[in-house]
């Protein structure tokens, strides 16, 4: 296949991805995956690592990477989109479901918000409810394997719902807050909701929307 029928291939697709209804507002299908991320990738040592909930939980916990992995898993497939304009579908993982997950350890009735603290300290903020949908996972492979170490390895949160930088990276920890916390790309100006069907990409202190 040239160039030019690749091109046209994707086009088609795109088309038929925006009449199902699929591609939300100012984005573009992409088959690759691209990589977008704030800093270096930082290393993995199973040895050291572990993920803890702390906050507004009835009891806090730890997992060793070993200890994680035994956690009963699902695989879902659904489409991601990025705030930079970039939409990929059908896209698989496996990982622990949140809903799930959170059962635990408990929640106490003032856990309203969910702060994901991942490595050098970058962190993203969703309301529960939002992390409570069905298709919300603590994921660690990827089409059937492994992440790679630049989309999260070992353990990323997975959020369809929101534009990517809300599937946090790196996650080394799960913080259950009574109010909301303005994570990293929030506090430089990414809207704190984040959803791509309302294009909440931005917000209003010298952003474009």
């Amino acid at each position: 296949m040239g160039i030019f029928d690749d091109i046209l291939s994707r086009r088609r697709e795109e088309e038929r991805i925006k009449a199902e209804g699929r591609l939300p507002p100012g984005q573009s299908l992409t088959q690759k995956f691209p990589v977008l991320h704030y800093g270096p990738t930082p290393g993995f040592d199973e040895a050291t690592w572990d993920l803890r909930v702390f906050g507004e939980v009835e009891k806090e916990m730890r997992w060793t990477w070993q200890e994680f992995q035994a956690l009963p898993t699902k695989t879902l497939t659904t489409d991601i989109h990025c705030v930079t304009r970039w939409s990929k579908f059908d896209t698989v993982w496996e990982g622990v479901p949140f809903k799930e997950f959170v059962k635990l350890f408990g929640l106490k009735p003032t856990a309203k918000y969910v702060i994901a603290h991942c490595e050098y300290g970058y962190t993203t903020n969703l309301p529960l409810e939002v992390m409570m949908d069905d298709d919300v996972l603590l994921a660690y492979k990827f089409d059937g394997k492994y992440l790679e170490p630049d989309h999260g390895f070992p353990l990323r949160t997975l959020v369809p719902k929101r534009y990517f930088w809300k599937s946090a990276k790196w996650l080394r920890a799960l913080e259950f807050s009574p109010v909301d916390k303005p994570g990293f790309w929030e506090q430089a100006g990414y809207h704190n909701e984040g959803d791509p069907w309302k294009e909440e990409r931005y917000d209003r202190r010298g952003f474009l929307f």
